[in-house]
């Protein structure tokens, strides 16, 4: 078959997943296991990556607190190695809440964030004594009314991003200071301790620059007499996927033929970028504005930085394992069918494509492999259930049984859009630990 596949992009891999997947007895008696598509977990990288940023921020002898964004995975192994390592939690419903404090995550270690929380979820709240951030002056009454009570209740107030004054969330700065008035009058019920935001995009600056701005609202707020102590940054902290080189290569040459039927799409998530995670939290901290750091800035005023990384917490955590179904050539390029949906690799359900490619695990290896060059289509009925639009390179033709493994999804990309279409059960997340020198496996909580 003549191949005309994409140019490969490779994963970035951690230690232990090339571990794992190198064990194919250990996925193949998994799939047996399970029957069908599976998500493969690893805590201690999780365990690793929040230590990493509670490392820096101890760094920079800043006081903080680092919220996993639950919405990111739902998992219970992530709530339990975030309670065993001092980490927080960032939650926006009941069941995200009721599932952290199942978990071992203390009330006061939990962080309600969202827009419009109905009052069941202020009243959890308040019970279990949680930080809410408050998006609206009618939120800001009804937690008045459920604490009086309930309990008095530590809140933020969220600000409306200054380059988003259409976006639906966060107090404008006329509402935003009309709340703190309003917090000062209802000290008996509500607790002001900071203010927060969130930004789209992995810009450092912006960030920066807005933390710098509200430093100067919780100094006029502790003038008023309130206990302001905090200031949350939200998430959108930079990950890598892929090597910088690949995806310079991919992004300057990219074109529809790479991609089955043509398909175009108008962006992607930037699989390589700097600085990430940790590295990126240092570079706000750095930031200079009006002749000191931020880092600087809060120490001198004894604030307290929270911030609500969802994916950059997740990223090298996991990766999902789809058995094969088939295989047939259609034109110049192969067409895989694996056992799953689409649905449970959330980017192409945002109008985009995940682009690391996935990695064949094969029953047998051929004793003279031939390249293919193939799409990867899902078990439904629909068109348009596509895994892998991108004509991606693979090792030799996948054949039905082989598992077909798509790596570093945990973040987002596991649960965000799944879907039991067709009566199809949702793919269980499994966890790993390495244990004596082998590799032992459960199924999460």
């Amino acid at each position: 078959m003549k191949t005309l596949a994409a140019p490969s992009l490779p994963a970035l891999e951690p230690d232990w997943q090339r571990r794992v997947r190198a064990d194919a007895r250990l996925l193949f008696d998994i799939h047996h296991a399970i029957g069908g598509p599976f998500h493969i977990v690893h805590p201690e990288q999780f365990a690793h990556n929040l230590r990493a940023f509670q490392g820096t921020l101890a760094g920079h002898g800043v006081a903080g607190r680092v919220y996993f964004g639950k919405k990111a995975n739902k998992a219970g192994a992530w709530l339990a190695a975030a309670a065993d390592v001092g980490g927080s939690v960032d939650v926006a419903s009941e069941p995200e809440l009721v599932h952290a404090l199942a978990h071992g995550v203390r009330g006061r270690d939990i962080e309600v964030t969202g827009a419009a929380k109905n009052s069941a979820l202020l009243r959890l709240a308040a019970r279990h004594d949680c930080v809410v951030a408050i998006d609206a002056l009618d939120e800001l009454d009804r937690l008045a009314e459920v604490a009086a009570g309930a309990g008095r209740t530590r809140i933020l107030l969220r600000r409306l991003p200054p380059g988003a004054p259409h976006s639906r969330f966060g107090l404008s700065d006329r509402d935003l200071a009309t709340a703190v008035a309003r917090c000062a009058l209802l000290s008996s019920v509500v607790e002001l301790i900071g203010f927060s935001f969130h930004l789209d995009g992995y810009q450092v600056a912006p960030r920066a620059e807005l933390a710098h701005e509200l430093i100067d609202w919780c100094l006029d707020a502790r003038a008023r007499g309130l206990p302001v102590t905090s200031l949350s940054i939200g998430g959108g902290f930079a990950c890598n996927y892929l090597d910088p080189r690949d995806w310079a290569y991919f992004t300057e040459n990219h074109s529809d033929e790479w991609f089955h039927a043509g398909k175009r799409f108008d962006k992607f998530y930037p699989y390589a970028q700097g600085p990430t995670g940790a590295d990126m939290l240092d570079a706000i901290l750095s930031y200079v504005h009006g002749g000191h750091s931020l880092a600087k800035r809060l120490r001198d005023n004894d604030i307290e930085l929270m911030l609500e990384p969802g994916r950059a917490l997740l990223i090298d955590a996991g990766f999902t394992v789809f058995p094969v179904l088939g295989f047939k050539r259609n034109a110049e390029h192969g067409i895989t069918a694996v056992q799953g949906l689409s649905m449970s690799v959330s980017e192409q359900w945002k109008g985009s494509e995940f682009l690391p490619d996935p990695i064949l695990v094969p029953h047998s290896v051929d004793a003279e492999p031939e390249p293919v060059a193939t799409c990867v289509g899902g078990a439904s009925c629909m068109e348009y259930d596509v895994l892998t639009w991108r004509k991606v390179p693979l090792p030799q033709a996948p054949r039905h049984g082989d598992l077909l493994i798509y790596p570093n999804t945990a973040g987002y990309q596991m649960d965000k859009n799944e879907s039991e279409f067709h009566q199809l059960p949702l793919p269980p997340k499994v966890v790993v630990t390495e244990e004596s020198g082998r590799w032992r496996w459960r199924l999460d909580r």
